[in-house]
C-alpha cells in the first residue's frame, strides 16, 4: 500500500500522523513541503490545500490528522 504524507517540521498534527503510522507499522513516504517546492505544488494540486498534513493513501486524500479517515483508507 502506498502512503505519502506531506509535512512541515513544526506541524504537531504531522507528528501525530507519523506516530500513528509507526505505531501501526504503516510504511510511508514523507515530503517536507517547507523545503521541496515541487512537492508543495503536488500537494496543492491533489488537495487544494496549503495546510499540512495532507495524507495520500492509494490516491485517497486525507486532510489533517483524521484518524477514522486514515483507518478507513488503510483497510
Amino acid at each position: 500500500m502506498q502512503v505519502k504524507i506531506y509535512t512541515t517540521p513544526t506541524c504537531a498534527f504531522c507528528k501525530m500522523a507519523k506516530a500513528y503510522f509507526k505505531e501501526h507499522d504503516v510504511a510511508y513516504e514523507e515530503y517536507d513541503v517547507s523545503e521541496d517546492k515541487d512537492k508543495l505544488k503536488e500537494m496543492f494540486d491533489k488537495s487544494g490545500q496549503m495546510g499540512v498534513p495532507v495524507i495520500d493513501i492509494e490516491g485517497k486524500i486525507i486532510l489533517g490528522f483524521d484518524q477514522p479517515g486514515i483507518e478507513a483508507a488503510l483497510k
